[in-house]
């Protein structure tokens, strides 16, 4: 239980880490969104209500998808700690998974690791 609960601790900082890269990786691309459209300064053409409720979410969920396209590493890392952590949420009783689920986070955080040792280009570098 000690081993897991401080693995446990290690994966929320490694996880938290990954969010702190991402948050830099999507301020740097809204800004050179932001440069793009001022270049073009073109006006939308119309405007609508629909529009309106889901535009912050159309637009995060772009900016979230362009920034992790952009950083292969961060984006294997984040996924490969993600599934670490069903492990020891598991057996700590946080939350109880099904043996099989866990056996797939095992076997996708194996293959990202696997990953990283064959591309070493793919090993997240931090700023």
């Amino acid at each position: 239980m000690w081993a897991a609960r401080h693995y446990y601790y290690c994966l929320l900082l490694s996880l938290a880490r990954d969010l702190y890269e991402l948050s830099l990786q999507m301020e740097q691309a809204a800004r050179d969104r932001a440069r793009a459209e001022q270049s073009l300064s073109q006006e939308p053409l119309g405007y609508s209500v629909a529009d309106e409720e889901t535009e912050w979410l159309q637009s995060f969920l772009l900016l979230l998808f362009r920034s992790l396209k952009k950083q292969p590493p961060l984006l294997l890392d984040t996924v490969k700690n993600f599934c670490d952590l069903l492990n020891p949420l598991d057996q700590l009783g946080i939350y109880k998974f099904n043996p099989g689920i866990i056996g797939l986070g095992g076997l996708v955080s194996s293959i990202a690791g696997i990953v990283v040792v064959v591309y070493p280009q793919m090993k997240l570098r931090v700023r």
